[in-house]
């Protein structure tokens, strides 16, 4: 709030002076809970790496404009998941109530012209509102079609992305997993919870997986396919990734079908290895052989070793670099505990996206409660980086911006990135990465003076600001 006085003349003609009080920006509204994502949004970004099925979004064009491939998530297979459908509604449609009618046909043209393994109906906001019934649609469609048409009750209005994300599990719960049985299942099948497969990342990991004999029955939902997920409760541990994301799934299939799971990370050298290890834990617990137990032991001494050896020219150029980590989810302490093993120093990450237990694991490695901050505009985080002068900001897309302006060197670790970061290859690259982008001589060029400020001598007289003139070469040009 601001207050402006103003002078004002009574009948008599005597001044007197008001006080107006104004609101200004600096005291804007906070914004909706929805505000950087909305419900729908969320659920999307959870679901639609699910490469073989076709994701259908009810909802006028823009819904789903504005929500298509927003993850880098890979395939190795499908690329159904790549196409856009959409109803599409119109306000004719909203009027004549046509809406319904609308969508089962569109569930029919997919049916007919791709073949998909299932289809996905988003509900949304307009659809929500107008009170279209689309578990009957689909329940209907999913009987005349004989093909498994899931809905995902997901309007953006019911709240914020990490909302979507939960409300996409429950989706997978009700009408997904537990529906298909697994013809092979074995002692060594696991799940993996809230992995995106970003950048291709999560096959970095699967080789060693493999090379023990643990299968993935079911990334969920980083390059998965339909029937991997549905089958996914014959699975005998499951790790999660993102607890964020899909921490309710993992609760629930333990509850209903015995499956043990741990939060861990495939950041850094010693999450890796330790998250193999808790996988093979768990396992041998559930019944497999405990050589399970000795062939990850002679695997992680194996990798760690040749991960060490190549780390080592970058851990001598990037130790006791100061970096700024603005990301949340996983990524807020994953990605420091996997920095900090480099040498380097934490200056502040974000903790807007992390739950209580994230919060907690920051606070264990940094020591410091000063280095965690909510979320911040932009001209905050770019006094931040002013005032504290890191050396890089990991971040990403939506505030790249903010670094480049305070002239800071900015590597994106979100979903827009083109290089993996998982594993023990991940981190190699992600080290070589930081000191690319610490080093790029661009920088050193950014910093210095313009060109033309090296040319230019002012020199200020004694006199009205009106005698002032300056200098360019050897010629002296008045500054009005």
């Amino acid at each position: 709030m601001s207050s402006i006085e103003t002078q004002m003349r009574d009948a008599s003609g005597e001044v007197f002076r008001t006080t107006e009080t104004k609101e200004t920006c600096h005291n804007a509204s906070q914004g909706s809970a929805a505000g950087g994502g909305c419900a729908f949004d969320g659920a999307k970004v959870v679901l639609q790496p699910i490469t073989d099925v076709a994701h259908l979004v009810h909802a006028p064009l823009a819904c789903e404009g504005n929500s298509w491939d927003n993850r880098g998530a890979a395939s190795s297979g499908p690329v159904l998941w790549r196409t856009s459908f959409t109803t599409d509604l119109t306000e004719l449609d909203i009027v004549t109530g046509d809406s319904e009618r609308k969508l089962l046909k569109a569930i029919r043209e997919i049916k007919e012209g791709y073949a998909p393994a299932a289809i996905f109906v988003y509900g949304t906001c307009v659809t929500e509102l107008i009170g279209d019934d689309i578990d009957t649609v689909c329940r209907h469609a999913a009987q005349k079609f004989s093909i498994p048409v899931v809905p995902v009750k997901s309007p953006g209005f019911g709240g914020s992305k990490n909302l979507g994300n939960r409300l996409a599990g429950e989706a997978l719960l009700e009408h997904v997993i537990g529906t298909v049985e697994a013809d092979d299942p074995g002692l060594y099948d696991i799940n993996i919870l809230g992995e995106f497969n970003l950048s291709g990342e999560f096959w970095l990991v699967k080789p060693l997986l493999d090379r023990l004999g643990i299968r993935v029955r079911a990334c969920i939902p980083g390059d998965a396919r339909y029937a991997q997920v549905a089958s996914a409760h014959r699975s005998r541990a499951a790790m999660m990734v993102c607890s964020t994301a899909l921490i309710n799934v993992a609760r629930k299939m333990e509850e209903r079908w015995n499956i043990p799971f741990f939060e861990g990370s495939f950041y850094g050298i010693s999450s890796t290895s330790e998250s193999l290890r808790r996988i093979a834990q768990l396992l041998v617990k559930k019944g497999a052989g405990f050589a399970l137990l000795h062939h990850v032991e002679t695997l992680l001494a194996e990798e760690e070793e040749g991960a060490w050896r190549k780390l080592e020219v970058y851990r001598r150029r990037l130790e006791g670099k100061r970096v700024h980590l603005n990301t949340g989810g996983v990524k807020s302490w994953s990605i420091v505990h996997a920095l900090i093993e480099i040498g380097m120093e934490i200056v502040g990450t974000s903790v807007r996206k992390s739950t209580a237990r994230d919060k907690e694991r920051i606070k264990q490695m940094l020591k410091d409660e000063n280095h965690l901050h909510q979320s911040m505009a932009a001209s905050e985080l770019y006094a931040m980086l002013r005032e504290h002068k890191p050396d890089i900001m990991l971040s990403g897309g939506r505030t790249q911006f903010v670094a480049l302006e305070a002239k800071i060197p900015w590597l994106d670790v979100n979903q827009e990135r083109q290089h993996a970061y998982a594993g023990y290859d991940g981190m190699v690259e992600l080290a070589r990465q930081i000191d690319l982008a610490i080093r790029n001589p661009v920088w050193a060029q950014l910093r210095e003076p313009a060109p033309w400020k090296q040319f230019v001598t002012t020199v200020r007289s004694a006199e009205p600001s009106n005698n002032e003139i300056c200098r360019r070469g050897d010629r002296w040009f008045p500054l009005r």
